[in-house]
């Protein structure tokens, strides 16, 4: 498989910054790539059951050919091994493996094996390298891209881990069509996120292209992965600790986190379309303030619904619950939950001085619909 055309995306930071290259056949081409930004030809592959069954040996091929001896970790699949049992045996199987300070972790998978992976590679020897292989849209678009790692507990979604930049992350969009629709439609919703949060442009791209990039047309896709990769490089290199522009990344995400919790993190709601509740959720909020207008909301939820995404929460939550799960949100700050809202397609903003009755009476009047 050729691995043209590659584009480059720079993350600027400092001494830290890299490079995500985006293109097809860069698994099978990973060894040439890698082997460079080693501090030694050593590396642990940390990825899951499904992607090792068709990815992981195509990547170890091409890294020994590249001459890195290279060893693996496998784990189950699913938001559930994001847990302290699974970041043990994950540590556990690194250090028999015999690395040390100068091996690398790669990550070959989607956000659970990326998030998981980034925290042991930041924490086992107090910090070894670390480089990303997304297989899905929503990591190669968002989760491998800024150094966020962590784990879930059962007080909420990614309250446990640490800022570790990879030193390189390869985005293969050819292996994005061997994922199943719901897949590209939950990461394709990180995308359409990038368009409202300031890029109004890319958001009326989007709503004439949409189903090509969910369809996996090469060129669609390509340029849906490079603008989103440019747009979420340029938020970390201003805020890479998420004090300032980083949290409008999480556009969407407080409503989304919670239902994603009440449904206990399984199949029936994936990330990506937690997501897109939440930032109908959002629009519909900022309407309801008098901040953004009607017509605005209406075309976010008709192009998220186009494509088939959920834009209606699921129905048997307790909006009591849902709201306890928002407090509970890593953005809060000092009992005021942050909800990212908008005055339009494009104009998203920080809010920390949502009534919560407001919200309270959203919730209602949303899952009563």
């Amino acid at each position: 498989m050729s691995v043209h055309p590659v584009e480059t995306v720079r993350v600027e930071l400092g001494d830290r910054s890299y490079d995500i290259l985006v293109g097809a056949g860069l698994i099978e081409g990973a060894g040439p790539l890698i082997a460079p930004r080693l501090r030694r030809p050593r590396a642990i592959v940390v990825t899951d059951e499904t992607v090792a069954r068709f990815h992981l040996a195509p990547l170890q091929a091409s890294l020994e050919a590249a001459g890195i001896r290279c060893d693996s970790v496998v784990v189950p699949p699913g938001e559930a091994t994001k847990a302290f049992d699974r970041l043990s045996g994950v540590l556990d199987a690194i250090l028999d493996a015999g690395i040390d300070r100068d091996s690398t972790v790669i990550a070959l998978g989607g956000g659970v094996v990326g998030d998981l992976a980034g925290f042991a590679a930041s924490i086992v020897l107090r910090g070894i390298g670390f480089i990303q292989v997304p297989t899905t849209l929503l990591s190669q678009v968002d989760s491998s891209v800024g150094g966020k790692t962590g784990i879930n507990t059962r007080h909420g979604k990614n309250l446990i881990g640490t800022f570790y930049q990879p030193g390189l992350v390869l985005a293969d969009t050819g292996v994005l069509s061997t994922l199943p629709r719901r897949e590209r439609l939950a990461g394709y919703a990180e995308v359409v996120k990038y368009g409202l949060i300031d890029d109004p442009a890319f958001f009326e791209w989007l709503e004439t292209n949409g189903p090509a990039v969910v369809d996996c047309d090469p060129a669609a896709m390509r340029r849906a992965v490079v603008t989103s990769c440019r747009a979420k490089a340029a938020i970390v290199a201003r805020d890479e600790h998420e004090t300032g522009d980083r949290q409008l990344l999480n556009l969407g995400h407080t409503f989304g986190h919670a239902f994603e919790a009440e449904a206990g993190y399984g199949g029936d709601l994936l990330h990506g379309e937690a997501v897109s509740l939440g930032m109908v959720l959002a629009f519909d909020m900022s309407v309801r303030l008098g901040l953004c207008s009607g017509q605005d909301a209406v075309r976010v939820r008709r192009h998220l619904e186009s494509v088939g995404l959920p834009v209606r929460p699921p129905a048997g939550h307790s909006v009591e619950a849902l709201l306890r799960r928002m407090q509970k949100d890593k953005k809060a700050r000092g009992g005021r939950v942050t909800f990212i809202l908008a005055r339009g397609i494009g104009r998203s903003f920080v809010a920390r001085d949502v009534d919560l009755a407001a919200v309270e009476a959203l919730l209602v009047d949303a899952m009563a619909a």
